[in-house]
Protein backbone atom coordinates (compact mmCIF):
# COMPACT_ATOMS: atom_id res chain seq x y z
CA UNK A 1 0.00 0.00 0.00
CA UNK A 2 1.43 3.38 -1.00
CA UNK A 3 1.66 6.08 1.67
CA UNK A 4 -0.90 8.85 1.19
CA UNK A 5 0.15 12.39 0.37
CA UNK A 6 -0.95 13.97 3.65
CA UNK A 7 -1.47 17.71 3.97
CA UNK A 8 0.93 20.01 5.75
CA UNK A 9 0.82 19.36 9.53
CA UNK A 10 0.67 23.12 10.13
CA UNK A 11 -2.75 23.41 8.46
CA UNK A 12 -4.14 19.89 8.74
CA UNK A 13 -7.58 19.38 10.26
CA UNK A 14 -7.17 16.27 12.39
CA UNK A 15 -10.40 14.35 11.78
CA UNK A 16 -9.02 10.90 12.65
CA UNK A 17 -6.52 10.59 15.51
CA UNK A 18 -4.75 7.39 16.50
CA UNK A 19 -3.62 6.65 20.05
CA UNK A 20 -0.52 4.57 20.76
CA UNK A 21 0.73 3.52 24.19
CA UNK A 22 2.44 0.17 24.59
CA UNK A 23 4.27 0.61 27.87
CA UNK A 24 2.43 -1.14 30.74
CA UNK A 25 3.31 1.75 33.07
CA UNK A 26 1.21 2.47 36.13
CA UNK A 27 -1.83 4.49 35.14
CA UNK A 28 -1.33 3.96 31.40
CA UNK A 29 -4.80 2.50 30.80
CA UNK A 30 -6.42 5.35 32.71
CA UNK A 31 -4.44 7.98 30.77
CA UNK A 32 -5.32 6.45 27.41
CA UNK A 33 -9.00 6.05 28.33
CA UNK A 34 -9.15 9.66 29.46
CA UNK A 35 -7.43 10.79 26.26
CA UNK A 36 -9.72 8.74 24.02
CA UNK A 37 -12.80 10.10 25.79
CA UNK A 38 -11.55 13.67 25.46
CA UNK A 39 -10.84 13.32 21.72
CA UNK A 40 -14.18 11.64 21.07
CA UNK A 41 -15.95 14.38 23.01
CA UNK A 42 -14.33 17.08 20.89
CA UNK A 43 -15.62 15.53 17.68
CA UNK A 44 -12.63 13.52 16.50
CA UNK A 45 -12.72 9.96 15.23
CA UNK A 46 -10.52 7.94 17.61
CA UNK A 47 -8.69 4.76 16.68
CA UNK A 48 -6.43 2.70 18.95
CA UNK A 49 -3.24 1.02 17.75
CA UNK A 50 -3.95 -2.72 17.81
CA UNK A 51 -1.26 -3.83 20.28
CA UNK A 52 -2.16 -0.92 22.56
CA UNK A 53 -5.82 -1.95 22.56
CA UNK A 54 -4.91 -5.56 23.28
CA UNK A 55 -2.32 -4.99 26.01
CA UNK A 56 -4.29 -2.34 27.89
CA UNK A 57 -7.78 -3.75 27.36
CA UNK A 58 -9.18 -0.64 25.68
CA UNK A 59 -12.53 -1.18 24.01
CA UNK A 60 -15.25 0.92 22.45
CA UNK A 61 -13.02 2.33 19.70
CA UNK A 62 -11.79 0.98 16.37
CA UNK A 63 -8.48 -0.87 16.47
CA UNK A 64 -5.90 -0.45 13.69
CA UNK A 65 -2.45 -1.79 12.84
CA UNK A 66 0.32 0.76 12.22
CA UNK A 67 -0.08 0.27 8.45
CA UNK A 68 -3.80 1.01 8.72
CA UNK A 69 -3.08 4.02 10.92
CA UNK A 70 -0.68 5.26 8.24
CA UNK A 71 -3.39 4.98 5.61
CA UNK A 72 -6.28 6.51 7.57
CA UNK A 73 -5.11 8.69 10.49
CA UNK A 74 -4.38 12.41 10.29
CA UNK A 75 -2.22 12.36 13.43
CA UNK A 76 -1.07 9.96 16.15
CA UNK A 77 -0.74 10.69 19.86
CA UNK A 78 1.86 8.55 21.60
CA UNK A 79 1.53 8.04 25.37
CA UNK A 80 4.56 6.56 27.06
CA UNK A 81 8.32 7.05 26.88
CA UNK A 82 10.80 7.62 24.10
CA UNK A 83 11.03 3.88 23.41
CA UNK A 84 7.34 3.80 22.56
CA UNK A 85 7.79 6.78 20.28
CA UNK A 86 10.81 5.20 18.55
CA UNK A 87 8.88 2.05 17.72
CA UNK A 88 5.85 3.74 16.17
CA UNK A 89 7.81 6.57 14.50
CA UNK A 90 9.76 4.13 12.32
CA UNK A 91 6.56 2.39 11.26
CA UNK A 92 4.63 5.58 10.46
CA UNK A 93 7.50 7.49 8.82
CA UNK A 94 6.59 6.35 5.26
CA UNK A 95 3.06 7.74 5.72
CA UNK A 96 3.87 11.28 6.92
CA UNK A 97 1.55 10.98 9.92
CA UNK A 98 2.50 13.72 12.43
CA UNK A 99 3.20 12.59 15.99
CA UNK A 100 2.38 14.15 19.35
CA UNK A 101 4.15 12.76 22.42
CA UNK A 102 2.66 12.54 25.94
CA UNK A 103 5.37 11.69 28.47
CA UNK A 104 4.56 8.78 30.77
CA UNK A 105 8.13 7.51 30.87
CA UNK A 106 11.32 8.89 32.37
CA UNK A 107 13.35 11.23 30.17
CA UNK A 108 10.92 12.17 27.43
CA UNK A 109 13.09 13.91 24.84
CA UNK A 110 10.51 13.02 22.18
CA UNK A 111 7.40 12.52 24.32
CA UNK A 112 7.60 16.04 25.66
CA UNK A 113 4.08 16.95 26.85
CA UNK A 114 3.69 16.38 30.62
CA UNK A 115 0.89 13.96 31.52
CA UNK A 116 -0.62 16.41 34.01
CA UNK A 117 -0.98 19.12 31.32
CA UNK A 118 -2.08 16.78 28.54
CA UNK A 119 -5.67 17.93 27.99
CA UNK A 120 -5.25 21.74 28.06
CA UNK A 121 -2.21 21.60 25.80
CA UNK A 122 -3.92 19.23 23.35
CA UNK A 123 -6.95 21.54 23.26
CA UNK A 124 -4.73 24.36 22.04
CA UNK A 125 -2.74 22.17 19.65
CA UNK A 126 -5.81 20.72 17.97
CA UNK A 127 -7.08 24.28 17.55
CA UNK A 128 -3.95 25.08 15.55
CA UNK A 129 -1.71 26.53 18.27
CA UNK A 130 1.28 24.26 17.70
CA UNK A 131 4.85 24.05 16.46
CA UNK A 132 5.93 21.58 13.77
CA UNK A 133 9.37 20.12 13.04
CA UNK A 134 10.68 17.37 10.79
CA UNK A 135 13.36 14.90 11.83
CA UNK A 136 15.52 12.54 9.80
CA UNK A 137 15.96 8.76 10.01
CA UNK A 138 18.74 6.41 8.97
CA UNK A 139 18.43 3.29 6.86
CA UNK A 140 20.94 0.49 7.20
CA UNK A 141 21.68 -2.62 5.16
CA UNK A 142 23.86 -5.59 6.15
CA UNK A 143 25.58 -7.29 3.19
CA UNK A 144 27.24 -10.71 3.50
CA UNK A 145 29.12 -12.21 0.57
CA UNK A 146 27.38 -9.81 -1.79
CA UNK A 147 23.84 -10.53 -0.55
CA UNK A 148 21.62 -8.36 1.64
CA UNK A 149 20.78 -10.30 4.81
CA UNK A 150 19.17 -7.58 6.95
CA UNK A 151 17.85 -4.04 6.62
CA UNK A 152 16.01 -1.65 8.92
CA UNK A 153 15.30 1.98 9.76
CA UNK A 154 16.62 3.83 12.80
CA UNK A 155 15.27 7.02 14.30
CA UNK A 156 17.98 7.36 16.98
CA UNK A 157 20.97 5.29 15.95
CA UNK A 158 22.55 2.27 14.34
CA UNK A 159 25.02 0.58 16.71
CA UNK A 160 27.66 -1.99 15.82
CA UNK A 161 28.99 -3.60 19.00
CA UNK A 162 31.21 -6.39 20.27
CA UNK A 163 29.81 -9.55 21.82
CA UNK A 164 29.19 -9.81 25.54
CA UNK A 165 32.26 -11.08 27.33
CA UNK A 166 34.47 -10.95 24.21
CA UNK A 167 37.32 -8.64 23.29
CA UNK A 168 37.25 -5.57 21.10
CA UNK A 169 35.82 -5.50 17.61
CA UNK A 170 37.86 -4.11 14.72
CA UNK A 171 35.95 -2.07 12.17
CA UNK A 172 36.93 -0.50 8.87
CA UNK A 173 34.99 2.69 8.17
CA UNK A 174 34.55 4.46 4.84
CA UNK A 175 32.54 7.59 4.06
CA UNK A 176 31.47 8.06 0.44
CA UNK A 177 33.95 5.33 -0.57
CA UNK A 178 36.82 7.23 1.09
CA UNK A 179 38.72 5.27 3.74
CA UNK A 180 38.42 7.06 7.11
CA UNK A 181 39.93 4.68 9.69
CA UNK A 182 40.33 1.20 11.09
CA UNK A 183 39.09 1.25 14.66
CA UNK A 184 39.46 -1.17 17.54
CA UNK A 185 36.81 -0.49 20.17
CA UNK A 186 33.72 -1.85 21.88
CA UNK A 187 31.73 -0.65 18.90
CA UNK A 188 30.55 2.31 16.86
CA UNK A 189 27.39 4.43 17.12
CA UNK A 190 26.02 6.05 13.96
CA UNK A 191 23.43 8.57 15.09
CA UNK A 192 20.87 11.02 13.76
CA UNK A 193 20.62 14.47 15.39
CA UNK A 194 17.65 13.11 17.36
CA UNK A 195 19.79 10.23 18.64
CA UNK A 196 22.55 12.59 19.75
CA UNK A 197 20.79 12.85 23.14
CA UNK A 198 20.64 9.05 23.51
CA UNK A 199 23.43 6.42 23.52
CA UNK A 200 25.74 8.70 21.53
CA UNK A 201 25.65 11.28 24.31
CA UNK A 202 26.59 8.75 26.99
CA UNK A 203 29.54 7.64 24.82
CA UNK A 204 30.89 11.19 24.66
CA UNK A 205 29.30 12.37 21.42
CA UNK A 206 28.19 15.94 20.68
CA UNK A 207 24.65 17.28 20.86
CA UNK A 208 23.23 18.03 17.41
CA UNK A 209 20.24 20.29 16.98
CA UNK A 210 17.47 18.31 15.22
CA UNK A 211 17.43 20.75 12.29
CA UNK A 212 21.10 20.06 11.46
CA UNK A 213 21.75 17.96 8.37
CA UNK A 214 24.40 15.70 9.84
CA UNK A 215 25.20 12.16 10.96
CA UNK A 216 27.45 11.64 13.97
CA UNK A 217 29.84 8.69 14.35
CA UNK A 218 30.80 7.99 17.97
CA UNK A 219 33.31 5.25 18.91
CA UNK A 220 32.45 3.22 22.02
CA UNK A 221 35.49 2.96 24.32
CA UNK A 222 38.08 3.08 21.49
CA UNK A 223 41.51 1.53 22.04
CA UNK A 224 43.17 4.63 20.55
CA UNK A 225 42.16 7.85 22.27
CA UNK A 226 42.68 9.65 18.96
CA UNK A 227 39.47 7.99 17.66
CA UNK A 228 37.07 10.84 18.33
CA UNK A 229 33.44 11.51 17.41
CA UNK A 230 32.95 13.08 14.00
CA UNK A 231 29.94 14.64 12.27
CA UNK A 232 29.60 14.04 8.53
CA UNK A 233 27.05 15.47 6.05
CA UNK A 234 23.79 13.55 6.02
CA UNK A 235 24.14 13.08 2.26
CA UNK A 236 27.03 10.71 3.00
CA UNK A 237 26.97 6.95 2.63
CA UNK A 238 28.80 5.23 5.47
CA UNK A 239 30.28 1.75 5.10
CA UNK A 240 31.38 -0.27 8.13
CA UNK A 241 33.16 -3.60 7.61
CA UNK A 242 33.69 -6.07 10.45
CA UNK A 243 37.38 -7.02 10.32
CA UNK A 244 37.67 -9.04 13.53
CA UNK A 245 35.94 -9.67 16.85
CA UNK A 246 33.70 -12.44 18.15
CA UNK A 247 29.92 -12.40 18.43
CA UNK A 248 29.53 -8.83 17.16
CA UNK A 249 26.07 -7.52 16.33
CA UNK A 250 24.19 -4.56 14.91
CA UNK A 251 21.04 -3.00 16.34
CA UNK A 252 18.66 -0.30 15.18
CA UNK A 253 17.29 1.89 18.00
CA UNK A 254 18.00 -1.05 20.34
CA UNK A 255 14.79 -2.59 18.96
CA UNK A 256 15.89 -4.73 16.01
CA UNK A 257 19.03 -6.84 15.96
CA UNK A 258 21.22 -8.88 13.63
CA UNK A 259 24.32 -11.00 14.29
CA UNK A 260 27.46 -10.12 12.34
CA UNK A 261 30.30 -12.18 10.90
CA UNK A 262 33.78 -11.22 9.76
CA UNK A 263 33.75 -9.22 6.50
CA UNK A 264 30.07 -8.35 6.78
CA UNK A 265 29.53 -4.86 5.41
CA UNK A 266 27.00 -2.39 6.80
CA UNK A 267 25.84 0.45 4.57
CA UNK A 268 24.16 3.37 6.33
CA UNK A 269 22.65 6.51 4.85
CA UNK A 270 19.91 8.98 5.53
CA UNK A 271 16.44 7.61 4.82
CA UNK A 272 14.16 9.26 2.29
CA UNK A 273 11.49 9.29 5.02
CA UNK A 274 11.17 11.87 7.78
CA UNK A 275 9.11 12.08 10.96
CA UNK A 276 7.02 15.14 11.83
CA UNK A 277 6.74 16.05 15.51
CA UNK A 278 4.08 18.46 16.75
CA UNK A 279 4.71 20.47 19.92
CA UNK A 280 2.78 23.03 21.98
CA UNK A 281 3.03 26.62 20.81
CA UNK A 282 6.21 28.21 22.13
CA UNK A 283 8.06 24.89 22.40
CA UNK A 284 11.84 25.18 22.35
CA UNK A 285 14.44 22.45 21.88
CA UNK A 286 16.67 24.33 24.31
CA UNK A 287 13.97 24.21 26.99
CA UNK A 288 13.87 20.43 26.52
CA UNK A 289 17.64 20.11 26.87
CA UNK A 290 17.70 22.31 29.95
CA UNK A 291 14.97 20.31 31.66
CA UNK A 292 16.08 16.80 30.70
CA UNK A 293 19.81 17.34 31.20
CA UNK A 294 19.31 19.35 34.41
CA UNK A 295 21.09 22.41 33.15
CA UNK A 296 20.79 25.59 35.19
CA UNK A 297 17.12 26.54 35.10
CA UNK A 298 17.50 30.27 35.63
CA UNK A 299 19.67 33.05 34.20
CA UNK A 300 22.10 34.73 36.54
CA UNK A 301 20.98 37.70 38.63
CA UNK A 302 23.19 39.84 36.41
CA UNK A 303 21.39 38.49 33.34
CA UNK A 304 17.96 39.23 34.85
CA UNK A 305 18.92 42.86 35.37
CA UNK A 306 19.84 43.45 31.73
Amino acid sequence: MSPPANSSPATLNFKTIAIVGRHPAAGAAESLSELAGFLHGTGHRVVIESQTAQSLGLSGFASMTPVEIGAHADAAIVVGGDGTMLGIARQLAPYNVPLIGINQGRLGFMTDIPRERMLPLLTDMLAGKRESERRSLLEGTVVRAGKTIFEALAFNDVVVSRGAGSGMVELRVEVDAHFMYNQRSDGLIVSTPTGSTAYALSAGGPLLHPSLRGIVLVPIAPHALSNRPIVVPDASQIMIEVISGRDSSINFDMQSLARLEHHDRIFIRRSAHEVTFLHPQGWSYYDTLREKLHWNEYPSVEGQLK
